[in-house]
């Protein structure tokens, strides 16, 4: 996701010399192309990633467009304070970018776990967005250019890959039913919908047919479509890689609940409370946390079996 975010800024900032990228000292690879054809759209802020927000506010109140780029944690929780009190407050056109949403980075530690990104800042109020594919992650960025004030864009290292069908656009808000089924229905959100969809072939096999939505967008949330599962399907089953508290799964109850929607059946997918302890790679710990095909299966399989139950919220 992180190359076709970059490809997409570099076309964007060719045609619009508002746009601003600032980099907390990393990305040299990947950025090299953008810095040599726009230095005047380019700033390295440095290991000082709370800096970098307050300049990339700044900036935005000149009448740029800015996009602020670091890993993990490090440009949504170190910066909360400025992206709340800066650059939200004030309407500013900053965009945080944030590569590697959940355990992207899992070798590092649960210091460069973000798992927590998604609860805090939709709290906030700002859009966020968590692409599952490269297409929704190119047109993300092109609908954040278009979107006045402070966003988030969530970046997996994973991917589904292009999803996209001939004709189709993107829309902030709007959730893309990427399988039809009336058995249960899935929500996803970010790069896991990869084995979101993995999981959703299997279950086919054994003939639970799901409906699979990709929720790129968990602020503002797409009420009518989360709706139309609850009503339309046998349960909805919530699949995020994330804490449960306050993340997207409880978006998607806040929203059954208000509408007065209630599913059939309701679970969730999810990091339990508590901080992420274990180490290793992206595949691994979604194994560890109960987050990968099998988890889904099971989750979905038991959903499927107690629709008759009472629903558990």
């Amino acid at each position: 996701m992180r190359e076709k975010f970059v490809a997409r800024l570099e076309a964007l900032a060719a045609a619009d010399p508002r746009i601003f990228l600032v980099t907390g000292d990393l990305g040299f690879g990947v950025l090299d192309q953008y810095s040599r054809k726009f230095p005047r759209q380019f700033l390295n802020a440095g290991v000082a990633e709370q800096n970098m927000t307050g300049v990339a506010t700044g900036l935005a109140m000149e009448g740029r467009i800015v996009f602020t780029y670091s890993i993990a944690n490090f440009p949504t929780l170190r910066c909360l304070e400025q992206i709340r009190n800066d650059a939200a407050y004030h309407d500013a056109n900053v965009k945080v970018v944030a590569i590697g949403g959940g355990f992207s980075y899992g070798a590092l530690g649960m210091s460069h776990h973000a798992t927590e990104d998604i609860s805090i800042l939709r709290a906030i109020g700002i859009p966020v967005v968590a692409p599952g594919c490269d297409w929704e992650a190119e047109e993300a960025v092109t609908a954040l250019v278009a979107t006045p004030g402070t966003c988030y864009l969530r970046l997996d290292k994973t991917s589904a890959g292009d999803t996209s069908r001939p004709g189709e656009r993107f829309t902030l808000g709007r959730a893309r039913t990427l399988r039809e089924g009336t058995d249960i229905t899935l929500i996803s959100t970010g790069g896991i919908l990869q084995v979101v969809l993995a999981a959703a072939d299997r279950l086919a096999i054994d003939g639970i047919k799901c409906r699979v939505l990709s929720l790129h967008t968990v602020h503002p949330i797409d009420r009518e479509a989360i709706v139309a599962a609850a009503r339309e399907t046998g349960g909805v089953v919530t699949v995020e890689e994330h804490t449960m508290l306050g993340g997207m799964g409880g978006a998607v109850a806040e929203c059954l609940l208000d509408t007065g929607s209630a599913p059939q059946v309701f679970r969730r997918v999810a990091l339990r409370a508590g901080s992420p302890y274990l180490v290793g790679n992206q595949e691994y710990l979604r194994t560890q946390y109960s987050m990968d095909a099998d988890a889904i299966v099971e989750a979905v399989t038991q959903a499927h079996g107690a629709r008759d139950l009472k629903p558990a919220l």
